[in-house]
């Protein structure tokens, strides 16, 4: 996985959420260590401002598959780069189709340059920017609403 060019490595999820805020293309994409399964990894793409996080991993043969959408087909191939170029293209299960990798050297190139004496204002985006909502799991949001209505209750 290391020499793949879109993985970023245990980043964690708003981390990677804010890199693909910075970008902000629509369909612009990385690959990062899962939070919540070790050994399991993280396909993340940007669409119409929500992060889609799609898990992927390696079966016994070694074959590689992501879970997409319910009731698409999963979809097995022999190495990780084969699966991202499928889903380069429309209709695989995903939110959108992969068009733009956000590379892990381009990542560190952009940090370094941020870490240089400026203005003081800061290219990056938060994690709560309202175009970085995201959704990955009906339990995710769930809890996002949960945590709405607890603030509502308390300032209500």
């Amino acid at each position: 996985m290391e020499n793949l060019a879109v993985y970023h490595g245990p980043i964690g999820k708003e981390e990677g959420e804010r890199r693909l805020g910075q970008d902000g293309r629509e369909g612009c994409y990385l690959v990062r260590d899962s939070d919540s399964v070790p050994g399991v990894f993280c396909l993340c793409v940007l669409c119409k401002g929500f992060v889609y996080t799609y898990r992927l991993h390696k079966d016994e043969a070694g074959s590689w598959a992501a879970e997409t959408t319910p009731g698409v087909q999963k979809r097995y191939f022999r190495n990780i780069n084969n699966l991202i170029a499928a889903f380069q293209k429309q209709g695989q299960g995903i939110a959108m189709p992969l068009l733009y990798p956000v590379t892990a050297q381009r990542r560190a190139q952009t940090h370094t340059e941020e870490q240089m004496p400026g203005n003081g204002l800061s290219p990056t985006l938060g994690s709560h920017s309202p175009y970085l909502k995201h959704l990955t799991t009906p339990a995710d949001q769930e809890q996002k609403n949960r945590r709405k209505k607890e603030v509502a209750q308390a300032f209500g």
